[in-house]
């Protein structure tokens, strides 16, 4: 093959494959869009775009987060409250997805099991569950921390004989109306439901572990805006939420005391919406806030002073064929349990096999915890590109605002490969490994690494948040380094040292 062919080849535009169709995945595939890049293909293995929002339809399910700053910065939207409920963010999504033509480029129902790095042609390689083979110059998997339900393993779950599912599973054709419920877990799903719950069940039962801290939810309706006064607005409310989450930040990986401003607001709605100090006691958070995520909301507390609701906070023994058993012996009734206990968060891409250069697979490097330079990047695995991977979760804050700082860096690396100065890249190990040492040393002076959460690792470490203020990680990842690098020149065979 002569020179030019060569240099051709070299410089022809990469082709990127993203693996997931949630708020991370069309971001990115927007950008590459806005970016005059169109070879790129959304591979999806739901029905449907949207993610987590596609999958949670659980009755009262909303965010917590500002709609303003839970948007894309590109994609302004006249949103009709401040905490926008599921179905409008989903609507929204769908609305960027034909805005920006993308689907033309998803492919629906088609689940990726395993992938590889073929060495010798630079490329990755894609198998489908059906058998199907696709290729990528540039792999990026986004398929987020919070796709994956998580389940207790409780004894005797197998033999109940009523109806049990998870939050994030929700079956709508079985009606709660006049059912004695159980809904397991206090976390951020199970504020939402439990509200929901109440107002149908003949009879509601919680199961709590660990009491949360809810701080109360000043939702408002926003007024119709259009034009150069619905941008404006966007604008402004953005950058107001996102200074106020910036200036909380500290108060979770530093000035732990700044928290207890949070803490008074809990209390104080605790207090005046619960009327039995018996269960006001129990209600009352034991762990720092902070630990666990901080939950919105208004409505939860005053459920407790229903004469059909019981909080349940003896640890669960096991389930009979006709409810729940408790430690303590006794056993509540129920022909529904709601699995409101969130998602395995930490256990990052295990649903695919991924092999990089040299047969090195990914669930053995990461074995001892996910660990990626940025979040994005892991040695040995070039041209892979992690969104919302390892630390890049947020405890105060909008995750699309992270997401956002990684799809500039993936844009970055695809302007790099594009240009045929590098056919590989390939993050050079000193820099992965420094990262994940400043990460785990900065987690542990943070308040998530005061208690048992879901932002640890089964390793005892932090490995989904980011330790500091967003701003920070914009800043670090505004373009990449190709000192971080390793070179494929002089014949280096991608995966090994130079």
């Amino acid at each position: 093959m002569n020179h030019s062919a060569s240099a051709q080849r070299s410089r022809r535009v990469p082709h990127v494959v993203i693996i997931g169709a949630g708020v991370s995945g069309l971001g990115l595939a927007m950008s590459l869009k806005r970016a005059g890049h169109h070879e790129f293909t959304i591979v999806e293995k739901g029905d449907d775009i949207g993610g987590v929002w596609r999958d949670n339809t659980y009755p009262g399910a909303a965010c917590d987060i500002p709609a303003p700053l839970y948007s894309y910065s590109f994609a302004p939207h006249d949103w009709s409250q401040r905490y926008a409920g599921q179905q409008e963010i989903l609507d929204y999504l769908r609305r960027c997805t034909d805005r920006h033509q993308l689907h033309g480029h998803l492919r629906l129902r088609t689940e990726i099991r395993a992938a590889h790095f073929d060495e010798l042609a630079g490329r990755w390689r894609l198998h489908t569950q059906s058998g199907e083979t696709l290729e990528a110059d540039v792999l990026v998997p986004a398929c987020g921390q919070l796709s994956r339900p998580s389940y207790p393993e409780i004894p005797g779950a197998d033999r109940f004989k009523g109806h049990a599912f998870h939050s994030s599973r929700w079956h709508h054709t079985h009606d709660l109306s006049n059912r004695r419920v159980a809904v397991v877990g206090t976390g951020a799903s199970a504020i939402q439901i439990v509200p929901q719950a109440a107002k149908k069940a003949a009879h509601l039962t919680v199961f709590q572990r660990s009491a949360p801290w809810i701080v109360p939810r000043w939702d408002r309706i926003y007024p119709p805006r259009k034009g150069i006064r619905r941008r404006l607005a966007h604008k402004a409310a953005r950058l107001g939420w996102w200074l106020f989450n910036e200036l909380t930040v500290p108060g979770l990986t530093r000035r732990r005391p700044i928290m207890r401003l949070s803490s008074y607001g809990c209390t104080a709605q605790l207090e005046r919406q619960v009327d039995d100090p018996a269960v006001r006691a129990r209600l009352t958070p034991r762990d720092e806030v902070g630990c666990k995520r901080i939950g919105i909301s208004s409505d939860y507390y005053p459920v407790f002073n229903e004469p059909h609701v019981e909080l349940v906070t003896d640890p669960i023994r096991d389930i009979t064929e006709d409810g729940i058993r408790t430690e303590d012996g006794a056993e509540h009734r129920v022909d529904t349990i709601i699995y409101a206990t969130g998602f395995t968060a930490t256990d990052f891409l295990t649903s695919l096999h991924i092999t990089g250069s040299g047969g090195r697979k990914l669930a053995d490097t990461w074995r001892e915890g996910a660990r990626a330079y940025l979040g994005m990047t892991v040695p040995g695995f070039p041209n892979m590109f992690l969104l919302y991977g390892p630390h890049t979760n947020v405890g105060a804050g909008s995750v699309i605002y992270m997401v956002e700082s990684q799809i500039r860096y993936v844009l970055d690396a695809v302007r790099i490969l594009t240009s045929g100065s590098r056919r590989i890249l390939d993050v050079r190990p000193p820099a992965e490994e420094a990262f994940t040492a400043e990460m785990r040393r900065r987690v542990q002076g943070t308040v998530w690494s005061t208690c048992r959460n879901w932002y640890r690792g089964a390793n005892r470490y932090v490995t989904t948040n980011w330790p500091g203020q967003t701003a920070e990680y914009r800043r670090r990842t505004r373009r990449l380094n190709l000192a971080h690098y390793r070179p494929d020149s002089q014949g280096h065979t991608p995966g090994t040292p130079p």
